[in-house]
């Protein structure tokens, strides 16, 4: 297996190679350092590569060897989105407003990452303060779609999405609080899961992040990617492990269709991200699957609860900077915005969550599954927002990803699926939402589509471009 091959061989095949024998560790990262060498120029998806310390931690993987169960992710490259801490490094969250000194030690996620035989490969660039659905920063840059190099990649997870879908590591760690693990996931032709809240810890420093909205999730070519970053990365899971559950045969499924928009969200919906999502419908009956047309009720609160939340954590974040006046204009604007969602407005949106998820929740009654859209339309273009205002930059990116946030402000498990290209060869997607705590249905129907479908084997056309 030559270098490329290597650095796109995906974790699960990544850490069984290593475990078998048939490669080390070492030369797993190595093959992802020369990956990162050759296209990251292009792509700008990392802000920082650990390459000394990655090939050092990789010697000491091989040195000491696991099973699967004690090291899923044994050997396998993983970069850390830069909203989250790594010993050593300073965590950035795409500012130049943020504290230069480097974190005194690993976030719980990074921690059970390494103990779970990863190799910290970097940092992955976000969007200012991980505000946007695009990840473009007059800090460190703009980070460049590996599909077409004219667009964004999303956000604001948006370097990891970039990094997993150019062979740049093995599975990449996100965050999501309004769609930011599953947006990228969508514009970078991979799979992204939002698991169950509070399923990862977001400890030492983020419990509770954006006021109970955030969680961290895997962005990955392959759902067993995403279910072995799960096994490593999860406080609690099924027994045997995600990764194991998400090979099992589910049965006939009930799945609805769901293409209205929550009220209050001004969008809409383009002609190829809906065929892309009823060409998902397609795959999922010929499965053998019952799939029908089911609209969610949103309550009128759901989406309006969501930006309240949004917005005020944009503003509680920006008060613990020790730069504030470093920031971009656009940010400080939108903190001047979270400003006025005062303590009582905030306790009101927290306090509506248990209503909406109820009436949400009613579309389960009939139906184990939901198939929504991803984005309304591709990704914005590379500088398309430069110089825009808060407003506008606001009301743009939440017409293109309404259909992510509700469930984040209910705190279930959510995931994007790849389904083909558009027009302009952008990935395009559909998003499963799921019950509470059922990631597993999610990963199922995805492995299931996966196999069908066959995405993990395409590969951007960087090669072409890097030449």
């Amino acid at each position: 297996m030559d270098a490329t091959d290597l650095a796109y061989a995906g974790a699960a095949r990544q850490a069984q190679m290593v475990r078998d024998g048939e490669c080390t560790a070492r030369e797993v990262v190595a093959a992802t350092l020369e990956r990162i060498a050759e296209v990251d120029p292009l792509l700008n998806a990392y802000r920082v590569v650990f390459a000394e310390e990655a090939l050092a931690e990789a010697d000491r993987v091989d040195a000491q060897g696991g099973t699967a169960e004690e090291k899923p992710l044994l050997g396998v490259p993983v970069p850390v989105k830069d909203d989250t801490d790594v010993a050593g490094e300073r965590t950035a969250w795409g500012s130049l407003a943020t504290s230069r000194a480097p974190a005194p030690q690993d976030a719980d996620v990074t921690a059970r990452l390494r103990e779970a035989g990863a190799v910290i490969i970097g940092k992955t660039n976000v969007p200012e303060l991980t505000i946007w659905p695009l990840c473009e920063t007059l800090a460190f840059g703009s980070t460049r779609n590996p599909w077409n190099l004219d667009f964004t990649t999303g956000g604001s997870s948006g370097g990891s999405g970039a990094a997993a879908a150019a062979g740049l590591c093995g599975v990449a760690h996100g965050s999501d609080g309004a769609g930011s693990v599953r947006i990228p996931a969508s514009f970078n032709g991979l799979f992204g899961l939002k698991p169950q809240r509070d399923r990862i810890s977001l400890g030492p420093n983020h419990f509770d992040g954006w006021n109970g909205l955030t969680v961290y999730g895997p962005l990955a070519r392959s759902v067993a990617d995403a279910a072995l970053f799960m096994d490593a990365a999860a406080s609690d899971g099924p027994p045997g492990g995600f990764a194991a559950a998400t090979q099992a045969d589910p049965g006939k499924l009930r799945i609805a269709i769901s293409v209205k928009p929550p009220p209050g969200a001004l969008t809409r919906l383009g002609d190829e991200q809906l065929a892309a999502v009823h060409r998902t419908a397609d795959v999922l009956r010929d499965l053998g699957h019952d799939v029908f047309e089911r609209e969610i009720e949103y309550p009128q609160a759901a989406f309006l609860t969501t930006v309240a939340r949004y917005l005020r954590s944009i503003n509680d974040d920006v008060g613990t900077l020790p730069h504030p006046e470093r920031l971009e204009r656009r940010t400080r604007n939108m903190a001047r915005l979270g400003g006025l969602i005062s303590d009582a407005r905030l306790a009101q949106a927290r306090a509506a969550e248990p209503a909406i998820a109820a009436q949400v929740n009613t579309i389960f009654e009939g139906a184990d599954a939901v198939l929504m859209p991803g984005p309304a339309n591709r990704p914005f273009e590379v500088g398309e927002l430069h110089g825009r205002g808060a407003l506008w930059t606001l009301n743009a990116a939440a017409g293109r990803v309404p259909w992510y946030g509700v469930w984040n402000t209910i705190g279930q498990p959510a995931a994007s699926l790849p389904a083909g290209f558009d027009s302009f060869g952008l990935p395009l997607s559909a998003q499963l939402g799921g019950r509470p705590g059922d990631e597993i249905t999610l990963l199922q129907l995805g492995w299931q589509v996966e196999q069908a479908s066959q995405w993990v084997d395409r590969r951007p056309p960087l090669d072409l471009v890097a030449a």
